[in-house]
């Protein structure tokens, strides 16, 4: 899966996980707290990978750009 879907999925599994704690409190389930908290984990964990991936495209780039200057 590519960096941008692993964001997209993390925002909307942060969103989600957000939404289910905030019922969860306003219905005084502990439950769907807890759902939510671990949802909203996930997400920020999705996006974290799409960051690296990120980070590893743009290093590889960078050094395949300077293999190619030096020939």
């Amino acid at each position: 899966m590519g960096s941008t879907m692993d964001k997209i999925k993390g925002a909307a599994n942060e969103a989600m996980g957000k939404a289910k704690q905030g019922i969860g409190e306003a219905t005084g389930s502990e439950k769907l707290q807890g759902e939510g908290v671990l949802q909203e984990t996930k997400g920020k964990g999705q996006q974290a990978l799409g960051d690296a991936k990120d980070a590893v495209k743009d290093t590889a780039d960078k050094a395949a750009g300077a293999v190619n200057r030096n020939l």
